[in-house]
């Protein structure tokens, strides 16, 4: 069989110029492709990096929160200052700044025509930076909230999931962290039967990240020492 090599480069040319005539995006070059990864994963990171609970204690003359129970800047740990409206604004504030990254990371990478990894790379270093903030050290929160307010801003079924199963083990067991812990690990697994299967890698990646920064409440929980929901300092 003779291939009319002309023919096929023709019908590639006139691909190419139909591909323009419909706004396809062009390929990106090595730098571009790099930006279009690195700039939502920054933007991300400074958002997650954000120390709310720590912000809003110290300016409801609380002092530092790390002196406080058990040390983590998180809503769990803000409510042991029996404050609870304020542990209410950390909670919230530490899932919009993941949810918010998610969409900016994915406007972001559609201006590259990427996305849905935009918002990936934003969601994944949102979750990072309220680890491991700059500001702090390096030294964070353990991340449910913001892990919640990731799953929101990529799919917001997961972010349901994901409340309802903490909703239900909180009932029951009153331990916040066990909650966590039950729902960071059924959340990858029901994104995954719904079709979502990057944002379920991303999910699993940060459930690990979680439970080695609840370490120390799981070895708490064996122990039957770990201080229950509302239990103050």
């Amino acid at each position: 069989m003779v291939v009319d090599v002309s023919s096929v480069l023709g019908t590639s040319a006139i691909a190419a110029e139909l591909g323009d005539a419909i706004g396809a995006p062009p390929p990106l070059s090595g730098s571009d492709l790099l930006l279009a990864y690195l700039l939502p994963a920054a933007v991300g990171y400074l958002l997650g990096s954000i120390p709310f609970g720590l912000l809003l204690t110290r300016l409801a003359g609380l002092g530092d929160i790390r002196n406080i129970g058990s040390g983590n800047i998180g809503a769990t740990n803000v409510l042991r200052t029996g404050h609870k409206g304020l542990a209410a604004a950390t909670l919230v504030l530490d899932a919009l700044k993941g949810t918010a990254a998610a969409l900016i990371g994915y406007r972001i990478g559609a201006a590259y025509g990427l996305a849905t990894d935009g918002s990936l790379l934003a969601g994944l270093g949102a979750f990072l930076g309220h680890l491991f903030p700059v500001w702090l050290g390096f030294k964070g929160g353990k991340g449910v909230a913001t892990y919640i307010g990731v799953i929101l801003g990529l799919v917001w079924q997961g972010a349901l999931i994901f409340c309802a199963i903490w909703l239900g083990m909180a009932f029951l067991s009153r331990y916040s962290s066990l909650s966590a812990l039950a729902a960071s690990v059924a959340t990858p697994i029901f994104l995954f039967t719904l079709g979502f299967a990057p944002e379920a890698m991303l999910a699993a990646a940060m459930t690990v990240l979680l439970l080695w920064k609840h370490s120390a409440n799981i070895n708490r929980l064996l122990k039957g020492e770990e201080p229950k929901i509302g239990a103050k300092a």
